[in-house]
């Protein structure tokens, strides 16, 4: 157990957190009279080992449990950088067995909850079950839709970058108070927007953290819900392209007949499905119409799903189409009857500030190009020069599904890509790796290795000074693993030796495309 100090007066940080130095540690209750900047501590409460009831209501989008925890002192405190500005964060330190460093957890979507607990490991719960202090925020408003935007320009760059930011502020100081001392090292945790989070920081703040693990970053906002909204007019728009959920089925085993065996394994899996030269008019009905077939305005729609979204005055590509082998996870974007909220939500609040918007009239051309140029970099997070962040010893290490059906992976692409543009590779060697997963759907799921501890190989990364080789990862079925494989950096691909089992990991090598 921590010897915790007496009372704790009160302490003034205004200065970067970083520059702070607090060599007594206090008790945990007595972080409530903590004074940071722009920043009012509502909670500072030990919460014993065992379970936590969290009970729907601002940041918790609803009623939780959270069994098997440790000991810790959980603080809750609001951040107002703006005068409109009402950033909840909440800041949790184990009491004993504390490994010295710092990870936040990023968002979903449009945030607007902390990410208390998920069902894959980016939350406050694992980061603390693994003797982490940990951290998290709404970004600044309730719920996970962009319609708090509307009439709020200070909240939109809460969300855009300002809240992260002053949460990892925040939470360094009070993990510093807490404990006498500053993390000795500080991660980002995040998927999806957690990843464009992620990739935010580097870019704009390449101070806050050691080591970035970014998954499936939705880091080109603007063109992302673009990306979603041409996949909406291809099978929603005209109900006469519609695409059924029931005929995803037979389009995904299509794919797998076509392509699968091509890197040498017949596995459900595709391993780099750029290689893949899939066309859906083997599916086409030869009279009427089947769950196990298409019809010709069904394959153009799986075309247009597959293919580039492109400026139809000037036919210029503005996003990459989804891969072959992601068809079972097409139904948020194209199953219907509406589309997704969340990319309608973003021209409705923030393009086009009209609540009643109808997707449908969409222009690919001056629509998206007003959504770039509104934005301007507030959620944006596309510079490709991460050089401050590199130059202080940061590392990155990204990581996407290759079957994600939300966020098409060569978005990821194209942004390491740009980073080696812009660095050179042998500047970035060390510094930045980018794993596709083969298989893998948004964030994790699918058929392919989607268990792999990111977080464990950017420690060693940061610690040892050693970039990834490879990661390990598993299929789990049932919750027990049926087959693990080695991750590659990027642009390398897993291939098998040609001896022993396709379902160890040992009988495959990282080598090149």
């Amino acid at each position: 157990m921590r010897i915790l100090a007496g009372t704790m007066g009160v302490i003034l940080l205004s200065i970067p957190v970083h520059a702070q130095t607090v060599k007594t540690p206090v008790a945990c209750e007595a972080l409530s009279s903590l004074k940071l900047a722009n920043t009012t501590i509502a909670l500072a409460t030990s919460v014993p080992a065992g379970t936590l009831r969290l009970s729907a209501g601002g940041p918790v989008a609803a009623d939780l449990v959270l069994n098997d925890l440790p000991a810790f002192c959980r603080v809750s405190a609001t951040l107002k950088p703006s005068p409109d500005s009402d950033i909840n964060i909440e800041v949790w330190m184990p009491t004993s067995g504390w490994n010295g460093k710092f990870q936040a957890v990023g968002n979903g979507g449009w945030a607007g909850t902390i990410a208390y607990a998920t069902p894959i490991p980016r939350s406050l719960a694992t980061a603390l079950r693994r003797g982490y202090a940990t951290a998290g925020t709404d970004t600044g408003h309730t719920g996970n839709s962009g319609s708090f935007a509307l009439g709020h320009p200070e909240k939109l760059i809460d969300f855009g970058h300002r809240a992260v930011h002053g949460m990892t502020v925040a939470a360094k100081a009070i993990i510093a108070a807490y404990y006498g001392g500053g993390p000795r090292l500080s991660y980002w945790n995040g998927c999806s927007n957690g990843g464009r989070q992620g990739l935010m920081e580097a870019q704009r703040y390449p101070a806050d953290y050691d080591g970035i693990l970014a998954g499936a970053p939705g880091n080109y906002w603007t063109r992302m819900v673009t990306s979603s909204l041409w996949i909406a007019h291809a099978s929603l728009k005209d109900r006469t392209n519609y695409l059924p959920p029931e005929k995803y089925p037979a389009l995904h085993k299509a794919v797998l007949d076509a392509c699968d065996a091509r890197d040498g394994v017949s596995d459900g899996v595709l391993e780099n499905p750029r290689s893949c030269r899939f066309d859906p008019r083997v599916l086409q009905c030869s009279a009427g119409d089947a769950a196990t077939c298409l019809t010709a305005s069904q394959i153009d729609t799986a075309h247009k799903i597959y293919g580039p979204v492109t400026n139809p005055r000037t036919g210029a590509t503005l996003f990459p189409g989804l891969q072959p082998g992601s068809e079972m996870g097409w139904a948020r974007l194209a199953g219907g009857p509406d589309p997704d909220s969340a990319p309608v939500d973003h021209f409705k609040y923030i393009v086009f500030k009209n609540p009643d918007w109808d997707y449908r009239t969409l222009n690919f051309d001056t629509d998206v190009t007003l959504a770039d140029q509104i934005d301007g970099g507030t959620i944006n997070a596309i510079d490709p020069d991460i050089g401050p962040f590199v130059s202080r010893g940061g590392k990155l290490l990204m990581y996407h599904g290759w079957n994600d059906p939300l966020i098409p992976p060569e978005n990821t692409i194209s942004y390491y890509t740009s980073v080696v543009d812009r660095l050179g590779v042998e500047r970035i060697s060390s510094s930045v790796r980018l794993f596709m997963l083969p298989g893998v759907n948004h964030c994790g799921g699918g058929d392919g290795p989607s268990d792999f501890d990111g977080i464990a190989a950017l420690d060693r990364w940061v610690e040892q000074k050693t970039p990834p080789q490879q990661i390990p990862a598993s299929h789990l079925t049932d919750g027990k693993i049926g087959r693990t494989r080695p991750l590659c950096p990027y642009p390398q691909v897993a291939r098998y030796r040609g001896t022993g089992s396709t379902d160890q990991a040992a009988n495959f090598v990282c080598s090149a495309n």
